[in-house]
């Protein structure tokens, strides 16, 4: 048996060499061409009005946060309500920008509790950054109804919602979400070798995000470059920005693989349902379930477990690999601070385990998995 690993891409080489090859052979590797090619792209397919193609999800946070606290007039030390149950990225971005995380317990999808984001909103709150965890929408019907009752901006982290629906629709496109975060990082379900997109709702702050994610620039490299070859060497500079811009390659492999998202991200759900049938009969098992099933992206498959350690030690005996997603943030030193705030969040991050899912794993590789995680787990 060769070893499973808990995430791998599958890369469809042909396409995305093919891709490749035209950025070397016109030798424009960076922002434009492809970048604007994926980025309409991504619009046809998502419904964003929007987009635009940065070097990664963390980029993207950090300019959610940047060009909204100078647009609605946040200062340093105000709060954006997020979640512990998160890559640091997410709450990092917050305090890139002098702000500070607050921090709601999460629900039985591991996303944002909205009772508990209303119970932790007060006079120094200016947004909500809602994480879509493994792909789940969660309750984000009931965070937008509360941002709007409270005037606050919403951020919503898709880092795994790459393909989520509800109802057909792009949760990130629904009224009252200010802007959203897509990652195609290497081990995403559209990945690259990383590489993000931003989608604000807002047109005019999206045109403030081309600039201050081009360092400020507000005219790019590639329109700044003629059909005849020649270059318009003169531009401004308007905001104080950053090096946040996607490049082709990425771009490239980007478009070659958004072909076979809804495809790969069905099989997903599939092996998602064989796991399910598994541990459906033990009650030591906890599934962590999605609302609208059929239609979440499913980038990890998480269960809780009693001894979280002694699964992960016995899957690794039979060269099955689990993960953890992800630490209480809370217990990392920068947000200590927020200790004991998000009780159920603290409890189920010691038991949180993340099973293998990927487009190489067969159905008979995850009944095997089950199997072994059944007899473990008694």
């Amino acid at each position: 048996m060769s070893t499973i690993q808990v995430l791998k891409p599958k890369f469809h080489i042909d396409e995305c060499l093919e891709q490749i090859r035209e950025c070397l052979e016109k030798g424009w590797t960076g922002s434009g061409f492809k970048t604007a090619e994926f980025e309409q792209k991504w619009k046809e397919y998502t419904g964003h009005k929007n987009a635009c193609f940065l070097n990664s999800n963390t980029s993207g946070l950090h300019l959610a946060v940047n060009i909204l606290k100078r647009n609605y007039g946040w200062q340093d030390g105000d709060e954006i309500i997020s979640t512990p149950i998160t890559f640091v990225s997410t709450n990092h971005a917050i305090m890139y920008e002098n702000m500070k995380p607050c921090f709601a317990d999460v629900d039985e999808y591991l996303c944002l509790d909205p009772e508990d984001v209303e119970r932790k909103i007060n006079e120094k709150t200016r947004a909500v950054a809602f994480v879509g965890y493994g792909g789940r929408v969660g309750q984000l019907d009931k965070i937008i109804a509360l941002c709007k009752k409270y005037n606050l901006r919403l951020i919503l982290d898709a880092a795994h919602m790459s393909g989520t629906r509800v109802n057909g629709v792009f949760p990130g496109t629904w009224e009252g979400v200010d802007v959203t975060v897509y990652s195609y990082q290497a081990v995403k379900n559209l990945p690259t070798g990383d590489s993000g997109m931003i989608c604000f709702a807002d047109e005019k702050l999206d045109a403030e995000c081309r600039m201050v994610s081009w360092m400020g620039i507000n005219k790019d490299t590639y329109s700044r470059t003629s059909s005849k070859g020649t270059y318009k060497w003169n531009y401004g500079v308007d905001y104080l920005g950053f090096k946040y811009n996607g490049n082709a390659v990425m771009a490239a492999i980007a478009l070659a693989q958004l072909p076979y998202l809804d495809e790969e991200n069905a099989y997903r759900r599939k092996l998602c349902s064989i796991y399910d049938e598994m541990f459906a009969g033990n009650e030591k098992i906890r599934i962590i379930g999605a609302p609208y099933r059929d239609e979440c992206a499913f980038h990890i498959y998480e269960l809780a477990v009693p001894d979280r350690e002694g699964l992960l030690a016995e899957l690794a005996k039979h060269d099955i690999y689990g993960g953890v997603h992800y630490r209480d943030n809370t217990e990392f030193s920068m947000y200590t601070y927020a200790q004991g705030t998000c009780p159920k969040a603290h409890e189920i991050t010691q038991h949180l385990i993340t099973m293998p899912l990927h487009m190489y794993l067969s159905e008979d590789d995850v009944r095997r998995i089950g199997e072994i995680v059944n007899g473990f787990v008694k």
